[in-house]
């Protein structure tokens, strides 16, 4: 008879940032390991709240599916000696399957026959393999893993309690000397141990003892409560989606309350306000017709028993973290950008980097070169900008929140008479601060946003700090795709490739030793940040490597060749211009000297001077096209020219056994060669193969 299993992890609270994801791993692993044990069942369901992961298997099957395996032995060269008998060879492998060598027979692959045996495989019973989630338990990943007490485990908490069931009885295995058992626990203070009868009971029982255990009930509930306050107050919660998911996180019995603070805070800065209620405490803020108001939405973990007395302590809390934030913006206001500025001398950005006055002045000759290429305007406002642009990290108030530099950057300029350019910009230099993030809005906070994270990213690389698995510290992956994304944004025509060797040099002007790999270590590290973002446009991973196997150049136009490429792929009409033009790409490598000029005058058919004179005739256009960044016409241009390539191929032998006629005949391969490989390495397109 089929029966439910339950496994449920007891852990003290997990950081909410590791539940969902650990949920998803408890879940899959659960799902992988049924099936590679052939173990049929109904379905699989996980839960977790801040003290438990769980997951629900239904009507799983009594015994594991039996199945017949053909096995493959050696080849019958091997497994028969010159007489014809059975060698120890083939004895050997029939035994070790449990078979004899009656049991041999005899299958041909790709021309060379080899022995089988068929192997049946019968299905153990299921609850005999169940013990085995210890293996699931412990392979779960955490961002931040701890070991306690004398125990060797390492995992994100300790695990404080092990329910696991088969039907009514008790899965037995432990892990770090917890036993497994039928027990399970309720909220933790609204209730105690439980003892579980089955398996689907899991559920309820726990929400008749104050615990929500499916998150994704948890979060509705959640929504509701805000709705519910919203209709009730007349007032409008706007959700931050991230901030909601983690307030899930962080309760099992969701009970949201509305309080208040001081109007007179509300002299702050907005930012300043959200960021003490959402970022430190958790809580939403609360608006009417766009304009913050004096009241926020706190979620309580448990029920609303003497709510009162709860919202009284948080609006303690808060009033001391505001009544921080306004005396940190007072004093910070007295102060000037000078003073903070000399600080920047005295705190270090990174070891083998220098402090922070060391990057500033490195950042202005990146975004004054960057914009003196550009022949941008705005020269004067970008210079001022990137002297200033790191000010704001010396304040009271960002040592007090992190989360507000640059935002404190904006506010404090204009206060001390910056232009709203300036400003500006230094809020938007930090941007985007997540891989899809916003994006700078104005020029001179784009140049500067580059020129900081190039200096980062080159620095970091350059002194041998190269992100590895999911260890990036300083964020190189995240700042080198908003470096990709603000290039592609502005349409700017300057070439990754130039950024790279321009801060590499500005480096070592400085006087920092960098690796001697460091520009291929960079190089290819854009790379792998171009090709996930191309890949995020649905671009083939074939495409990608055509166009961004060599360089990255200016990467607007890279990613558009990218998407005329992919388009061109699946197009039947221009398979005989692809034919053509990788033909020729694929004679490339037989040219021995790449500077010999094509000599008319060895020409022996009328095919080779066709095919020169058209790449003549093209050859001042194709170039304006490409510097037009007009990429569907340039590669028309490439392709117009097949009909002349396959004239070529057909009547000439390129390989002559005459050495000056194959070495002219090569000069036109190449100088062909380099105008295709200007657009892209086309031999890397895995091209459709049409009916």
């Amino acid at each position: 008879m089929a029966q439910d299993v339950l496994i449920e992890i007891g852990l003290e609270e997990l950081p909410a940032r590791f539940i969902d994801d650990a949920e998803q791993q408890l879940l899959d692993k659960t799902i992988s390991w049924l099936n590679e044990q052939r173990i049929s069942y109904d379905s699989a369901v996980s839960f977790s709240t801040p003290r438990r992961l769980a997951v629900l298997v239904e009507a799983i099957a009594e015994t594991q599916t039996s199945i017949e395996e053909e096995v493959k032995g050696p080849a019958v060269k091997i497994a028969k000696d010159d007489q014809g008998n059975w060698t120890k060879a083939a004895e050997g492998f029939t035994k070790g399957q449990g078979k004899t060598t009656e049991d041999i027979y005899v299958k041909e692959i790709k021309g060379t026959s080899y022995i089988y045996v068929k192997k049946y495989i019968e299905g153990k019973p299921v609850q005999s393999l169940l013990p085995e989630f210890k293996d699931i338990i412990e392979s779960i990943t955490f961002g931040k893993n701890m070991r306690w007490a004398n125990e060797t485990l390492r995992y994100a908490r300790p695990i404080r309690w092990l329910a696991a069931l088969y039907g009514r009885e008790v899965i037995p295995f432990e892990i770090a000397h917890v036993h497994t058992s039928n027990i399970t626990y309720g909220h933790r203070f609204l209730s105690g141990k439980l003892t579980l009868e089955e398996p689907k009971q899991y559920a309820q029982l726990l929400k008749d003892n104050y615990v929500i255990a499916d998150a994704a009930e948890r979060k509705a509930k959640i929504v509701e409560q805000l709705h519910a306050l919203q209709e009730k107050h007349a007032f409008q919660i706007p959700v931050d989606e991230d901030l909601l998911n983690e307030v899930k996180n962080l309760v099992e019995y969701p009970t949201a309350f509305v309080g208040n603070f001081a109007p007179s805070f509300l002299e702050l800065p907005k930012e300043v306000l959200i960021t003490s209620m959402a970022e430190h405490q958790r809580y939403f803020p609360v608006e009417r017709d766009g304009e913050l108001l004096p009241e926020f939405v706190g979620v309580r973990n448990g029920d609303d028993f003497e709510l009162e007395t709860v919202i009284k302590g948080n609006e303690k809390v808060l009033r001391a973290r505001l009544a921080d934030a306004e005396f940190f913006y007072e004093e910070d206001k007295k102060l000037s950008i000078d003073f903070f500025q000399k600080k920047l001398s005295r705190v270090v950005f990174q070891e083998k980097l220098g402090t922070y006055t060391d990057k500033v002045k490195r950042v202005q000759k990146i975004a004054g070169h960057l914009a003196e290429n550009l022949q941008l305007k705005e020269i004067e406002e970008i210079a001022r900008a990137a002297a200033i642009c790191k000010f704001d990290l010396m304040t009271n108030m960002v040592n007090e929140f992190t989360e507000l530099q640059g935002v404190m950057g904006e506010k404090y300029a204009t206060y001390f008479g910056e232009t709203q350019a300036v400003s500006q910009a230094i809020r938007e230099h930090y941007l985007p601060n997540q891989s899809h993030g916003s994006l700078p809005a104005t020029v001179v906070g784009a140049v500067l946003s580059i020129a900081d994270k190039m200096d980062t990213i080159a620095g970091c690389i350059g002194v041998g700090l190269i992100p590895t698995g999911s260890q990036d510290p300083y964020g190189l992956r995240r700042q080198a795709m908003g470096i990709l994304r603000i290039l592609k944004d502005q349409h700017w025509n300057v070439s990754v490739e130039s950024l790279m060797e321009f801060t590499l040099a500005v480096l070592q002007d400085a006087g920092l030793t960098l690796q001697t790999a460091a520009k291929e270590e960079l190089q290819s590290f854009f790379v792998s940040r171009a090709e996930y973002l191309m890949r995020e446009e649905n671009i083939d991973t074939d495409i990608i490597h055509t166009v961004a196997g060599n360089q990255l150049g200016i990467f607007h136009f890279t990613v558009e060749k990218a998407h005329v490429l992919s388009a061109e792929k699946a197009d039947e009409q221009f398979k005989t211009s692809q034919e053509a033009l990788v033909r020729v790409l694929n004679l490339e490598d037989k040219v021995e000297d790449k500077n010999q000029m094509v000599n008319p005058s060895l020409f022996q058919t009328e095919s080779e001077k066709e095919l020169h004179d058209a790449v003549q005739k093209i050859k001042g256009t194709y170039t304006d096209q490409l510097e037009k960044q007009n990429s569907e016409e340039a590669l028309q241009l490439l392709a117009d020219l097949s009909a002349d390539i396959h004239a070529f191929f057909d009547h000439n032998m390129v390989m002559d056994d005459n050495e000056e006629v194959r070495k002219n005949r090569l000069a036109i391969i190449h100088e062909l060669s380099v105008l295709i490989l200007q657009y892209a390495d086309l031999r890397k397109i895995a091209w459709k193969q049409h009916a």
